[in-house]
């Protein structure tokens, strides 16, 4: 039975235009994805100096690399459990401001144990946040308008990439390394007050009853961070239910190869160009923002095209998996980099592969719409523990295969597991709906799918 809607505090009555609270949400969504990427991406700028200093292999570069991947996919679940009991306004501030101060502290501390033990840090306070970014856009979205939003706050990894990359390349190169970790530190701190001081849920914030109303008619789950979970610990059921299904094995194992793409550019790319392409600083600064800026444009491209097409009376699956299927089938080009010497070619290559990656990246749609009603949390811990096992993966690899004369095996291996991501899509995801609990009945989808 549906409740009667209620007025929030600002708000006038369900007979009034509808306010449009959930822009500003949005965008205070992509603020934090701009930071959080850049502190994940912070050490590859910094990395051929610090490696020079430290005078490191590329076993090691590839091994500090990888850190941050250990903690972060390692906490994924235990972060997800947490999204499901702690406030966003809350627990967001609390992990912003923790994984700021690891950052900050890169740029004190020198030494090659210190900067491992730090980038753990850091990948221990960032493992809540995409889960709470999904879980946030499913209570303030209504479905035909959730992709554009997670397109929308997802392009922000990109933004702050593409724009931020020659900021910090400069940066480095105008005063040290240390400044980088230092400046991005700070940045994230003061955004953590920022965000506790304006996020508010639905019900609690300047949105009025009829935004509330048309985000719940329309499958956005505006109660979910009210209700009180059930259950204080996770169970056997639960864990059964978000590992136990074909479906969503399916998007996990398709987030691990689209994510392999990202890492590549999130840690070894800044490298290639320096080592292999022989680039100075501020010129890879330039060059590694153009990849970025492609793969802005896929994303918001993304979100978009695949809003319209569920508008349109596309089903849910088309419109959600179509977009990723043929953004993975782009990627696949970045196998031709390793067969030319033109810095201009690969740099083509590289942004195409990367636009792929962009087009591809609104796979956390699939989590809103397949995820049963209360794991949301599980499910998004889960989905993004497998997806981010590439973020220990592709750096280590990488380094392994590479030679001092040729990078050709790393693109050759992110190709294959590319490939791999498509057959994932098309053969275990199948029909998307929103999975049954393994001890419950299935909730009602409000956007019900009839074919793939």
């Amino acid at each position: 039975m549906t409740q009667p809607v209620q007025t929030t505090k600002a708000g006038p009555g369900v007979g009034a235009r509808a306010s449009r609270f959930r822009v500003l949400i949005a965008v205070m969504l992509f603020v934090t994805v701009v930071i959080n990427y850049l502190d994940r991406s912070n050490l590859s700028i910094a990395l051929p100096e610090i490696a020079r200093e430290l005078d490191l292999t590329t076993a090691q570069q590839g091994l500090l690399l990888s850190a941050f991947g250990w903690t972060y996919a390692a906490l994924q679940v235990p972060g997800g459990w947490l999204v499901d009991r702690v406030p966003p306004r809350v627990l967001y501030p609390v992990c912003l401001t923790l994984w700021s101060l690891a950052t900050l502290f890169m740029g004190v501390i020198g030494g090659f144990v210190a900067l491992i033990v730090l980038r753990l840090l850091v990948g221990v306070f960032e493992a809540p946040a995409y889960p709470i970014n999904s879980k946030i856009a499913t209570v303030w979205f209504p479905e035909r308008e959730r992709a554009t939003a997670i397109g929308f706050y997802t392009s922000g990894q990109f933004i702050g990439l593409a724009l931020l990359t020659p900021v910090l390349s400069w940066l480095q190169a105008l005063v040290s390394w240390h400044w980088v970790f230092i400046a991005t530190g700070l940045v994230g701190v003061l955004w953590a007050a920022v965000w506790y001081a304006g996020f508010r849920e639905p019900r609690d914030s300047r949105a009025n009853a009829a935004e509330v109303e048309l985000i719940r008619a329309g499958g956005g789950l505006v109660d979910a961070t009210r209700e009180r979970p059930q259950r204080a610990r996770i169970t056997r059921s639960d864990l059964a239910t978000v590992l136990g299904r074909r479906k969503l094995w399916g998007i996990y194992l398709g987030q691990f190869c689209l994510t392999s793409t990202l890492w590549f550019f999130l840690t070894w790319f800044p490298t290639y160009l320096v080592d292999y392409r022989g680039m100075d600083y501020i010129k890879s600064g330039f060059l590694a923002s153009l990849p970025f800026v492609a793969a802005l444009v896929g994303v918001l491209a993304s979100g978009v095209l695949s809003d319209f097409l569920v508008r349109r009376g596309v089903s849910l699956g088309a419109a959600r998996k179509g977009p990723v299927i043929a953004g993975l089938l782009l990627s696949t080009v970045m196998v031709g980099a390793g067969f030319t010497d033109s810095t201009a070619v690969v740099i083509v290559i590289l942004s195409v592969a990367f636009f792929g990656n962009g087009l591809a990246s609104i796979t956390w749609s699939l989590v809103s719409a397949m995820a049963p009603q209360r794991l949301l949390g599980l499910t998004g811990g889960m989905f993004n523990f497998i997806g981010n096992l590439s973020s220990i993966a592709t750096p280590i690899v990488i380094g392994m295969i590479i030679t001092d004369d040729s990078f050709a095996p790393g693109f050759a291996y992110m190709t294959v597991v590319t490939v791999v991501g498509i057959l994932s899509y098309v053969f275990l995801v199948g029909r998307v709906e929103r999975v049954a609990e393994q001890d419950g009945p299935q909730p009602a989808d409000p956007t019900p799918e009839t074919d793939r």
